[in-house]
């Protein structure tokens, strides 16, 4: 459920993108109220990359608009869109030398002035972010010390310093095992609750989709096929017009959430 007022954080309206000839997205129109957490799924090349392209300002639409707060996405600088926005993407942070610390610090970049210096207590930010995540003990750890699993929670605690209103994710699950997805999961659901942050999240995993996300929105060959609640969108019928596959749907045990089970071609 929405966290805050009704009125929409994102409003896209008509939004298409053409790559040259191909069409990546083609007359989206879709809202984001604050608070939220929207779920993207859809099969590979449907333009679920390409639509958070156009929520972070990082591509421009070539059809329709895209407006923030209801200005233009166009019209931010890309200092203030940072300051609103933070993006993570699938691969998280390359196993690279720098301690836990500086990489979280990274974060703090866009409140910083010319001299790196910023007015509000960034290292404070950073310490509570370490504390939440459990990084403090390996703060001073090499990032490529570190696991897959450690590292992307590293990647959240960066843009966790940021405090974005707005987090985007692009298939944050993807390298994970089964026990890091749900750990990374309940993470942002927590940090959710706590601060009233609002998420879209492009994700393959159409079951962790339905256990966290409040609604979740359906590509096709970049159009809108699908957009609703998991339990009104996560249908037999919904997942083999959108995926072209038979599936069987069950409700989880615990709290009564559709599930998907694959069914075999063959048997």
């Amino acid at each position: 459920m929405s966290m805050n007022s009704d009125e929409p954080l994102f409003a896209v309206t008509g939004a298409g993108k053409m790559y040259g000839s191909h069409q990546a997205l083609d007359s989206v129109t879709w809202q984001v109220t604050e608070g939220d957490w929207w779920g993207i799924v859809g099969p590979n090349g449907s333009g679920k990359s390409t639509l958070l392209q156009l929520l972070a300002g990082t591509e421009q639409s070539s059809a329709g608009s895209i407006r923030m707060d209801g200005r233009d996405i166009a019209s931010y600088s890309r200092k203030d869109l940072s300051r609103m926005i933070a993006v993570l993407q699938q691969d998280g942070l390359p196993a690279i030398s720098y301690p836990v610390r500086d990489v979280v610090e990274m974060g703090r970049y866009p409140y910083q002035n010319w001299l790196g210096r910023e007015s509000a207590d960034g290292a404070a930010v950073v310490d509570r972010v370490l504390e939440e995540l459990g990084l403090t003990d390996m703060a001073e750890r090499p990032l490529d010390a570190l696991s897959g699993g450690q590292r992307q929670r590293v990647a959240l605690a960066k843009v966790m310093a940021q405090e974005p209103r707005l987090l985007l994710l692009d298939e944050p699950t993807t390298f994970l095992d089964i026990k890091y997805q749900l750990q990374f999961m309940e993470l942002l659901s927590t940090w959710r609750q706590k601060n009233s942050i609002t998420i879209v999240a492009v994700l393959h995993d159409l079951n962790l989709a339905a256990q966290f996300c409040d609604h979740i929105l359906a590509l096709r060959e970049g159009k809108v096929v699908g957009n609703g609640t998991p339990h009104t969108l996560m249908t037999e019928d919904n997942i083999q017009d959108i995926f072209r596959v038979k599936p069987a749907m069950v409700n989880h045990p615990d709290n009564g959430i559709p599930q998907l089970l694959l069914r075999r071609e063959k048997e």
